[in-house]
This record gives structure tokens, C-alpha cells and sequence, in this order.
């Protein structure tokens, strides 16, 4: 497996079988996309590990021992990761999109996934999957904060304590409309506060104890980790995964002032992108990640719960992420609105924090 930033332009950053593509053969033929043994995935960060040692890091290596194929990795916020394919429409790059919601719903309702349901997608739950197949979660999450267990041993209980003077330029979360987790924030405010208005009446309050953007989420968890902020957003499964090499790192779930903590699914969701170069590849790709084997993996060493309903995560963190979860009530976005709405909220956001 490849990693890639996604800054780089693709023709500089994809070296080898990638820029084969544009070549003619000895024979003076041309070597077609559909004969590269390679597939390119754009993805949000979260599921590799800092150390190798992720979820992506074991499934691509995995993957291509038992194919031959060599997955490409370009990594970003979910908004980049959709952007930039939306940018290279008409000289697609990528085959696989995974981002989180709802941006897997945006790069749906922009034309950029074709429809492939992988094999084991049959055991995704249907709130967990396209109804026209264009994309399936193969890897559930949910959202949450995060705070240095160090220097702050008692979480923060409510949305309000953030806005203390203990916070001043301690506490940063990731960019709406660009970071999936960054967006996120805003969705949850949202319900907890009940509706649009009070939400960002909120969120203007915060801004002044905000450090400022970040375009992603997992460069968040370095800083709480090291002390730099007290807190900042996440989810769980990319922060429950760092933990294990950031001691300091803790996670919980804010509450309105005399509510509960709250949260909801933020699943990694992945698609075939339309005009693939790799098409079969992608398929193949897919149908890997689905597989038993892949999705008893999730939990065992991505740190997240397995998208397919028949695979039961049974190991020492799965029980452990089930605990964390306990007394936090799990509520249903409506999507469809979200993504109709997206811009008028993110817009919103802006106004609201001057950013």
C-alpha cells in the first residue's frame, strides 16, 4: 500500500503502474487501466495507523498479497476527498471514495458513484447503505470529543463548561464542510440545542475559546495527546485506535446542560466512483473489505464496529468500545436534509464564528 498526500498532484505523487496508464507499450500497443494491477482509494483519515498498524494498513496488505493489486492511498478530510474527485471528473483518478456522512450522500447526488452493491453488503443494515447501492458502510462509527486524561482527568460533562476561561485556546475542532468530524459538530449542535438558530448562537460563543481551522480531524488527537489543547472533536473508532500509542488520550460525549451526552453514527462509507480507471479492481477492492475476515478485523485492530450485522465483534475492544457507549443516547440524523442543506448550515457556521 501506497500512501499519498492529498495536496500532491496525482501525475507527481503516483509514481510506477499509475503513470503506465499513459504510456505505449514495446509492442506498440497501449497498456489499458483495466490491466494495472493497482487501485486507487480516496479516503478520510482515521482508519490507518499512525505506526502501519490500522485497519487499512492490514486489509491493503492483505488484499494485495491475495490479488496482486496494489492499493493506492490518498488521504484527507472527507470534504477534500470529494472535492477533488468532483475537481478530476473529467480525468477520474480515483476508484474507491470512503468518507464519512454526509459526504458519501454529496459525492452521490454529484454524480461521482456508480452503483455495485459488494458481496456481504446484504448483511448491512439498510440505514447503513444506498437503497440504489451506490455506496455501503465498511466500517461503523460514531462521533465524539476527546480530552488529554492527564491534564484534564474529569471529562468535560457539557457543551457549556467549554465555554470557560479553563478552555482559551485549549480546545480546537476540526473545519465544517471540509472534515467529515468537523461537520459533524455542527449536526450534533444542531440536536442538542434544537435547531439551526441556537446551535450557531453556541458555536459563536465557542469560537472564542477556539484555537482555529483545521481541514482534518486525526491531527487533532497529536495535539490533545501532547497537552498542546485540553480538547478537541473526533470520533470514535480513529481516536479509540490512537489511544493506543497517545496515552493521554481520552473519549466522551458532550450533553446539553441538564440533558444527556448524545452521539450518532458516523460510519465510514465507500463507493465505486463513476468512470473508474480500475473499475474491476475497485469491485475487488469492496468486495475484500466486506469480507469475514476484513470485518472481524474492524474492531480487533481498527478499533471501530463491523458494518456487516453478521459479524459479531467479540474480542477485548469491542468490549471495551461497548462500554464506552453505555448511558450515551444514539440519535438518527436525517441525511437527506442534511445534504439538501449542507451549505446553507455550513454558511450558517460561517456567519456565525466569522471564520
Amino acid at each position: 500500500m501506497r500512501t499519498m498526500s492529498q495536496q500532491l498532484k496525482p501525475i507527481a505523487a503516483v509514481t510506477g503502474s499509475l503513470a503506465l496508464a499513459a504510456t505505449l507499450t514495446a509492442c506498440g500497443g497501449s497498456s489499458t487501466a483495466s490491466d494495472e494491477k493497482t487501485v486507487t482509494v480516496y479516503s478520510a483519515d482515521g482508519l490507518k495507523g499512525e505506526k502501519n498498524d490500522g485497519w487499512y494498513d492490514k486489509v491493503f496488505a492483505d488484499f494485495e498479497k491475495r490479488t496482486g493489486i496494489e492499493v493506492e492511498l490518498v488521504e484527507g478530510g472527507s470534504g477534500e476527498m470529494v472535492q477533488r474527485a468532483v475537481r478530476e471528473k473529467n480525468n477520474t483518478q480515483a476508484d474507491v471514495i470512503v468518507t464519512l456522512p454526509p459526504f458519501i450522500q454529496q459525492a452521490d447526488s454529484k454524480g461521482l458513484l456508480q452503483s455495485y452493491a459488494p458481496k456481504g453488503s446484504e448483511q448491512v443494515s439498510g440505514a447503513d447503505k444506498a437503497d440504489d447501492g451506490t455506496w455501503t458502510s465498511v466500517v461503523n462509527n460514531y462521533f465524539g470529543f476527546i480530552h488529554n486524561k492527564k491534564e484534564l482527568p474529569q471529562a468535560p460533562r457539557t457543551w457549556e463548561e467549554l465555554l470557560g476561561p479553563t478552555y482559551k485556546n485549549k480546545l480546537q475542532y476540526s473545519t465544517p464542510g471540509v472534515a467529515g468530524d468537523g461537520t459533524a459538530v455542527v449536526i450534533k449542535a444542531m440536536h442538542d440545542f434544537g435547531g439551526q438558530e441556537p446551535a450557531m448562537e453556541y458555536l459563536k460563543k465557542l469560537q472564542a475559546n477556539n484555537v482555529g481551522p483545521s481541514s482534518s480531524t486525526s491531527k487533532l488527537a497529536p495535539k490533545v495527546d501532547k497537552g498542546e489543547i485540553l480538547v478537541a472533536n473526533g470520533d470514535v473508532q480513529m481516536n479509540y485506535a490512537q489511544s493506543k500509542s497517545m496515552p493521554n488520550l481520552a473519549i466522551w460525549f458532550p450533553a446539553k446542560d441538564g440533558g444527556k451526552p448524545t452521539t450518532f453514527a458516523l460510519p465510514y462509507a465507500a463507493g465505486l466512483v463513476n468512470k473508474a480507471p480500475h473499475s474491476e479492481n475497485g469491485k475487488k477492492l469492496l468486495d475484500f473489505m466486506l469480507g469475514e475476515q476484513a470485518q472481524r478485523q474492524v474492531s480487533e485492530i481498527g478499533g471501530g464496529f463491523p458494518a456487516r450485522q453478521d459479524v459479531k465483534a467479540t474480542d477485548a475492544n469491542a468490549i471495551e468500545l461497548a462500554k464506552l457507549m453505555e448511558g450515551v443516547e444514539v440519535f438518527e440524523p436525517d441525511w437527506d436534509d442534511i445534504d439538501k442543506n449542507l451549505k446553507a448550515y455550513i454558511d450558517a457556521w460561517k456567519s456565525a464564528t466569522g471564520s
